[in-house]
């Protein structure tokens, strides 16, 4: 078996930043987990250092097949690219954990030699017998009974011979107390007496999560470690692992978890889905990662916007707070329209076109509407509803009146509020021959015309106004009303006018 007891392998001299992700492949890393990644990733990028990425793939039988691939294909989403990682390599690879068996056989090794492990021939039907016991006498703590801590030299070795499976366990002290830094925390104690002779070795020759993640850290020069505060009684296990061997500890920041309305830690319940799904759903990569800054961080106390250079050159830990932060699905909708109003034009259409022109069924423009979609047209649709965008989908949702030949809506819609079927028909008439003998087809003249026609007919403009924008749109709520005739221009306006007064014209009954 190789030696590496010459590990750290990271050989690029003293690191400023190095920071990890490294997520286990059992599923999709929800929203609330990549808040983790984004302070890991802001941290190494303000210290001018790297972020790498791990695959922590140990538990094979819960591995996902196409977990790691949508993980990567989401942080390229991000623009948080990983400096070492599975798909760009590294100096301290392998960067999957299934790769490294041999590495955590070793220091196994190295812990049974120091004393500070031992072997546990335990199996399984013996350990859940021992806690029931422990659960049947109403023990205040159960675990493990040690019973395998103190076995003389002869019996492992003829379980040995006998080949006879076990797994490694630590060393715990059995009193005193182990005291866990944590630069949000201060130092944090932990009885010895409480601890567990925890596994780091499976019979099966694969490491347990902590084992592995102390190694890994180690070897590959992590420097400062970000995790959710919910690891927190684990550290104990980390800081005595890293007292047996001998080594350094890097910075721990167990960083305060993002919670959902009911103050319980994110799930999908709460709307935290895959990374994947905001972006299938129209959000901006540059809004997700400001949003995700502030949940449990601040700049101040009154800015929530920063671009993501600016987020770099602010982030520290020191402004990482230690109480657990609120998702907001509203919220993040409106930041997300915040960048999009405030994207130029061009870059809004680059953006948009591709939720429009996809299919209906994935939430793009109806079928009926031909692709590809005219951009001079769409351009000006988007000038008219970026305003009220909150995700690049809303183009879609927002704008098939632009486009599509024939609207379909009730009658009713037509008649404004406080009007009867016929005073409206009467003002619908009116407003097709006002606008149809318009000399110049501009948003101010049309709107100057219009609302002459309502003093003449002594109503108010908004439920004339609604009649006519239910006649060209097909809905209630659009953006301005002239503006919107002027992109759909005279002809298809005055043509669903005329489609319009057809049909409240069949609706209404006539004058006894």
């Amino acid at each position: 078996m190789a030696d590496y007891s010459a590990a750290p392998h990271f050989t690029g001299g003293t690191p400023t930043v190095r920071t990890r992700f490294a997520p286990s492949p059992t599923g999709q890393p929800h929203i609330g987990g990549l808040r983790t990644v984004v302070f890991s990733w802001l941290l190494a990028r303000h210290g001018n250092g790297q972020f790498l990425l791990r695959v922590e793939d140990t538990d094979q039988k819960r591995t996902v097949p196409g977990a790691v691939e949508n993980l990567l294909e989401g942080f390229r989403w991000m623009g948080i690219t990983p400096d070492e990682g599975p798909e760009v390599g590294g100096p301290v690879g392998p960067y999957f954990q299934s790769q490294r068996l041999d590495h955590y056989a070793y220091y196994a090794g190295e812990l049974l030699r120091t004393g500070h492990g031992y072997r546990c021939f335990c199996t399984k039907e013996r350990l859940d017998e021992v806690r029931a016991d422990q659960q049947a006498r109403h023990l205040p703590t159960t675990g493990y009974d040690r019973l395998c801590r103190t076995l003389p030299p002869e019996i492992i070795d003829a379980n040995l011979a006998g080949g006879m499976p076990f797994t490694v366990r630590l060393k715990v002290p059995l009193d005193g107390v182990t005291v866990a830094p944590d630069i949000l925390r201060g130092e944090v104690v932990f009885q010895n007496k409480t601890l567990e002779d925890a596994i780091l070795l499976k019979s099966d020759g694969y490491p347990t999560y902590h084992f592995a993640n102390v190694i890994d850290d180690h070897e590959m020069g992590i420097t400062h470690v970000l995790r959710g505060d919910d690891w927190l009684p684990s550290a104990p296990l980390h800081v005595l692992l890293y007292q047996a061997f001998g080594w350094d500890m890097p910075i721990i920041a167990q960083v305060p978890n993002v919670m959902g309305n009911d103050g319980k830690k994110l799930s999908k319940r709460h709307g935290a889905e895959p990374i994947l799904f905001y972006r299938d759903n129209g959000y901006l990569p540059e809004a997700i990662i400001n949003y995700l800054a502030f949940l449990g961080w601040s700049y101040d106390d009154k800015t929530d916007i920063l671009s993501v250079d600016e987020l770099i050159r602010a982030f520290s830990l020191e402004r990482v707070h230690t109480a657990g932060a609120i998702f907001d699905l509203e919220r993040l909708r409106w930041l997300n329209g915040v960048y999009i109003r405030a994207l130029p034009l061009d870059d809004l259409l680059a953006r948009a076109l591709p939720y429009m022109e996809r299919p209906a069924a994935e939430g793009g423009l109806p079928d009926t509407i031909a692709r590809p979609l005219d951009r001079d047209l769409v351009r000006r649709v988007l000038t008219l509803d970026q305003e009220r965008m909150k995700t690049l989908a809303d183009a879609a949702t927002l704008t098939p009146f632009f486009f599509e030949e024939t609207l379909a809506y009730p009658p009713e819609w037509l008649i404004g509020k406080g009007l009867d079927a016929a005073t409206a028909l009467a003002g619908l008439r009116r407003a097709y021959a006002v606008l149809a003998d318009a000399p110049a087809w501009e948003a101010a003249p049309l709107e100057e015309r219009m609302r002459a026609l309502a003093d003449e007919l002594g109503q108010k403009p908004g439920p004339l106004f609604m009649g006519v924008r239910v006649a060209v749109t097909g809905r209630k709520e659009t953006p301005p009303l002239f503006e919107t005739m002027l992109v759909l221009g005279r002809a298809r306006s005055l043509a669903r006018l005329e489609a319009a007064l057809a049909l409240l014209a069949a609706h209404t009954p006539s004058p006894a």
